[in-house]
């Protein structure tokens, strides 16, 4: 089961790679001429077996205030630029996590990779989800899909994050965490991209 899965994700991120270089093309040349810096933003998160890789996602902040906090907070976040609100309002910038799926450091689906000092947080139970590769979705981004707007309307957007959405996105997560089947793979994919379309 586990190896179909990873065909899947090798087969899916070859042919998206390839179908969406294009796309990717104009996705740079938006964020370059909307400012100066990389149009890459590369992340250390935390992977399966408690393992740090880098994530790899188009930049939608600007340069000089990518490393100011973990969060954004929606479009009260000053920090993300104009062609940063739209990649992120349609999960474009998720897109270069294709090279992730490749490499094996992710899979389609699975839990959403944190940044290590929300991982440290991690009850023992909470630390199952390290078992399993991380995803580019799982239920929980379709359930919290508007995270950042939930976390802007709060007065302290990082411990309601840490109290509330974390420990409940977790949750979800061991649906699929307990039942990693090839069903519940195109099932969460199917919601997903009908979530954003």
């Amino acid at each position: 089961m586990l190896r179909m899965i990873r065909f899947f994700d090798i087969i899916f991120s070859l042919v998206g790679l390839v179908l969406l270089f294009p796309v990717f093309i104009l996705i740079a040349l938006m964020i370059v001429l909307d400012s100066k810096g990389n149009v890459f933003f590369i992340q250390t998160r935390v992977g399966k077996n408690n393992a740090d890789f880098r994530l790899y996602k188009f930049r939608t902040m600007h340069p000089a205030t990518e490393g100011s906090g973990s969060l954004t907070v929606g479009e009260a976040d000053k920090r993300i630029t104009w062609t940063g609100r739209f990649l992120r309002k349609y999960k474009l910038d998720e897109l270069a996590q294709l090279f992730n799926v490749l490499k094996g450091e992710m899979s389609f689906v699975g839990p959403r990779p944190e940044v290590r000092k929300y991982v440290d947080l991690y009850s023992d139970e909470q630390k199952k989800v390290l078992a399993v590769r991380p995803g580019i979705t799982d239920f929980a981004s379709i359930e919290f899909i508007n995270e950042n707007e939930i976390l802007g309307k709060t007065s302290d957007p990082e411990q309601t994050y840490i109290a509330e959405v974390m420990p409940e996105k977790i949750r979800i997560n061991m649906k699929y965490i307990n039942n990693p089947g090839i069903r519940n793979y195109f099932i969460i994919i199917g919601k997903t991209l009908r979530h954003i379309i």
